[in-house]
C-alpha cells in the first residue's frame, strides 16, 4: 500500500463524494465540495491516493492563527490502516504552515473512533454544540497548539 496525499481537484470530487454518502449520514453535496475547493479561499483541501484512486480526504479552514476541521473521512474498506491519521498529521502540518497556532473541530458525540484519533494528536473536547448534526449533538475539540509533529 504506497498512500500520496495531495490537493483535492475538481477530478476528485465524485470520489470524494461516494465516500462521503458512504460514512456519512448528511452527507456534503458534490456542489459544496466544489465550493470550497474553487471559491473559498481559507478552504485547504486534501485527498489520499492509492494508485491514483482516492481512499480519504480531509479539508481545513484557516482564518488567521486559527485552523478548523471541516471534514476527514475514509473510505469503509481502507478504515483501520492509518490513512486517517495520515490525513489527521497533513492537515495539522499545512495549517501550522499556513500560520495557525490552535485547531479545532467537531465530532459526533457518538463518533468514539474519531474522538480517540484525534485525543492522540492532543485534542481535548471543550464543550458541545446541541443539535449540530441535526440528529446528534457535536462535540467541540481543540488542539491548542501546533505544531504536533508526529505521526501517531
Amino acid at each position: 500500500m504506497s498512500i500520496t496525499i495531495e490537493p483535492m481537484k475538481f477530478c476528485h470530487v465524485d470520489e470524494v463524494s461516494e465516500i462521503e454518502k458512504a460514512v456519512y449520514p448528511t452527507p456534503w453535496t458534490k456542489f459544496a465540495f466544489i465550493n470550497e475547493i474553487i471559491d473559498n479561499g481559507f478552504a485547504y483541501y486534501y485527498v489520499a491516493l492509492n494508485d491514483k484512486k482516492v481512499v480519504g480526504y480531509a479539508g481545513i479552514w484557516v482564518v488567521l492563527d486559527e485552523a478548523h476541521i471541516t471534514t476527514l473521512a475514509v473510505s469503509p474498506q481502507w478504515q483501520g490502516k492509518g490513512i486517517g491519521k495520515t490525513l489527521l498529521q497533513h492537515v495539522i502540518n499545512e495549517a501550522d504552515s499556513k500560520g495557525a497556532v490552535r485547531m479545532t473541530l467537531e465530532v459526533r458525540v457518538s463518533n468514539s473512533k474519531a474522538q480517540e484519533l484525534y485525543k492522540k494528536f492532543g485534542f481535548v473536547a471543550c464543550g458541545r454544540r446541541p443539535n449540530y448534526y441535526h440528529d446528534e449533538d457535536a462535540l467541540i475539540m481543540w488542539l491548542e497548539k501546533l505544531p504536533v509533529s508526529k505521526l501517531i
